[in-house]
């Protein structure tokens, strides 16, 4: 409009105006023409499986895939199959983890590596991975026949965005391309690292097999085993090993048959070594997809933007993993589990619902979140000192592993959160560091009440040794307790009677209390006033039947009669029954148990130079909630007298205990 004003002025500007006008004209044209949408790859069909591959074996991994876990299930919109190529150790765990998790649209198979580990046990491995570094050669043979196609990834990954983007890649593979890799991000196969820096053959800068697009079908088609091994065999005559486990050998393939390869965006794979080039993609880029932590440092790698990745990396591995359980719509992949059919038969409007409910929720379960080994002694006496315990009692593990120095199985009740303090603690501890025949199983958060018997049997059934010895976290044994334990199991032989032995208890209110050394020094603080005999002035009932007067003297295992609300902590056979989760929170959840043992026909006897000691602390939420709600004790109420009820109908006797006996 201007131009054309000024050429309503001067008459001369005219022609000037329109040939601007045109000019202006045609570079619309052309921009609209230049900004066309497209949409490349179609869109993955909103139920179609996806289907994941990942290699995991040993303690350590089974933890760290976890955070790739949760990642995947935060973005994800279609159906998953995971496939994991694991150690027994690591499919014990994700199998527990999987099953208590129960995340709709989500399979899980497992497959075990001892099975092809002759496969590639061959190949010499400098890398830190070790033999399961090479498992991704075989997965053509390990993985189903029938499965078409698979992501592979590392357990050092972590997704920023759906899966599904990636699944969807595999639309633009021509006829022949079989493997989808990213660039490798540093000049490791370009031979610059170092002086004499002898790097596998590949093209150009190689590529990260951290995260792979494999199509198994055609592979199979080209006879894959043979081709990798033909031409590892080959350059192992020179390099003698790999360096990088498979992604040598997979370069090495490539470098001979590059028409096998896709190039996958490098955002794909933003590979963070201490020498990589990976800034050169993610400062073009601006929708990262996936971060590799693809050093031994880990989230130490030395990285100016590694904070930025790190704040991811923690994002996922705080995060809640029961906001996951997330439901599919229209997928028809709802599977009604007998959990849920219990759920949906108990009465809400039942005043008690929260403790019906309570007993058959699901928890998502971590067992051995550390390393564990441990194998039981060959007498077969051998014992397992078994508890349980929430965050607020962290810092007793460490008391207890200084008077107990046998196995130890413990369930920790902690949030995602928690459980990263957790293992900051323990991994600071030298003690705990020390120790690696402490099983540690986490159980999650969910719910109003503490899951304690819950939590017992977890730590219960995850046992070795032939036997256990039922105490809580915050009593210390006796210093040699472990071994009296043993020599009293094989003595009084546990192995071939239902005996139940038992461990006197007591209690100090001091903090810092110079610990008995033997049972005289104990008896001389009772006459002191220092320690008493446990819950003496407010639930004498709990242990009174111990008879504490005659252990003062007693010099030979004594045999005490069962008496209602009896709690003693006791060494068992370990193929006991489980505590009853009906009983959470605070009441009950012990004496149930014992008063089961005295219905299957255990003595119980009392070991005359054996004791424990509770430590005070402040007191559980639980029994604030018992202490201050009527409503609480009116539902311990009734679940005693359901649980009396099941137990006379479970042995056919008539069990009551109302009246201070029990018929039997």
């Amino acid at each position: 409009m201007n131009l054309m004003d000024e050429a309503q002025q001067n008459e001369s500007s005219i022609h000037t105006a329109k040939e601007i006008l045109k000019k202006t004209e045609r570079q619309q044209d052309s921009r609209q023409r230049t900004f066309v949408c497209v949409n490349p790859e179609p869109e993955v069909p909103k139920c179609e499986v996806i289907h994941v591959s990942i290699v995991c074996a040993g303690y350590n991994s089974s933890r760290s895939v976890v955070t790739l876990i949760k990642s995947i299930l935060f973005y994800r919109k279609n159906p998953l199959h995971f496939h994991f190529i694991s150690d027994s150790a690591a499919q014990l765990i994700l199998q527990t983890l999987f099953l208590t998790w129960n995340v709709p649209g989500v399979d899980v198979s497992f497959y075990l590596a001892d099975n092809v580990q002759g496969e590639v046990s061959w190949i010499p491995n400098k890398h830190y991975s070790g033999v399961y570094g090479l498992m991704k050669l075989v997965l053509t043979k390990t993985l189903p026949d029938t499965l078409e196609k698979v992501i592979v990834l590392d357990t050092d990954v972590t997704f920023a965005t759906d899966i599904a983007e990636l699944w969807r890649i595999f639309h633009k593979f021509t006829s022949k391309q079989t493997i989808g890799l990213v660039e490798n991000q540093s000049d490791w196969y370009l031979g610059k690292l170092w002086k004499n820096h002898r790097p596998w053959p590949a093209l150009g800068r190689g590529f990260n097999t951290g995260v792979i697009l494999l199509y198994l079908q055609r592979l199979r088609e080209l006879s894959w085993m043979q081709m990798w091994k033909f031409i590892a065999e080959k350059e192992l005559l020179s390099m003698l090993s790999t360096s990088l486990a498979d992604q040598d050998i997979i370069n090495a393939v490539l470098k001979q048959h590059p028409y096998l390869i896709y190039r996958l965006p490098c955002q794909w794979n933003v590979q963070l070594s201490d020498n990589t080039l990976s800034e050169l993609c993610y400062t073009e880029v601006q929708d990262l997809k996936l971060i590799h932590w693809n050093s031994p440092k880990k989230l130490k790698v030395k990285n100016k933007h590694v904070e930025f990745f790190r704040n991811l990396y923690l994002t996922f591995l705080e995060y809640d993993g029961n906001l996951l359980r997330r439901e599919l719509i229209g997928c028809n992949n709802t599977r009604s589990t007998h959990v849920q059919e219990v759920l949906n038969a108990i009465d809400e409007d039942d005043p008690c619902y929260e403790f019906r409910r309570a007993r058959v929720v699901e928890h998502r379960t971590h067992l051995y979140y550390i390393e564990y080994d441990y194998e039981p002694f060959p007498e077969g006496n051998d014992v397992t000192l078994v508890a349980q315990l929430s965050m607020d009692r962290l810092q007793m593990v460490e008391a207890v592993c200084k008077h107990w120095d046998g196995p130890i199985s413990l369930a920790l009740y902690m949030s995602d959160s928690e459980v990263q303090q957790f293992l900051s603690y323990t991994l600071s501890s030298e003690i705990l560091q020390n120790r690696k025949n402490v099983g540690y199983h986490i159980v999650y958060r969910e719910g109003p009440f503490y899951p304690v018997n819950l939590l017992r049997n977890v730590a219960l059934q995850q046992v070795t040794t032939p036997f256990v010895f039922l105490t809580d976290i915050d009593f210390l044994p006796m210093y040699s307790l472990y071994d009296y334990l043993k020599k009293s199991i094989s003595a009084l032989r546990l192995d071939s009677s239902k005996k139940a032995l038992i461990v006197p208890a007591f209690e100090t209110q001091r903090y810092r209390l110079s610990f008995p050394k033997s049972k005289a020094e104990l008896l001389s603080m009772l006459d002191m006033g220092t320690l008493f005999t446990f819950r003496y002035h407010v639930w004498t009932r709990g242990h009174g039947p111990t008879n504490y007067a005659k252990w003062r003297t007693a010099t030979t295992p004594y045999r005490v009669l069962w008496e209602p609300d009896f709690e003693p902590y006791v060494v068992v056979p370990r193929d006991i029954p489980e505590y009853d989760r009906r009983f959470v929170g605070f009441g009950w959840n012990k004496v149930s148990h014992i008063m089961e043992l005295y219905a299957q026909g255990f003595e119980f006897i009392v070991l005359p130079n054996a004791f424990i000691v509770h430590m005070p602390h402040a007191p559980s939420f639980d029994i604030a909630k018992f202490r201050s709600s009527s409503q609480y004790r009116k539902c311990l109420k009734i679940l005693k007298q359901e649980f009396v009820k099941d137990l006379s109908r479970r042995y056919g006797k008539q069990f009551t205990v109302e009246k201070r006996t029990l018929k039997r």
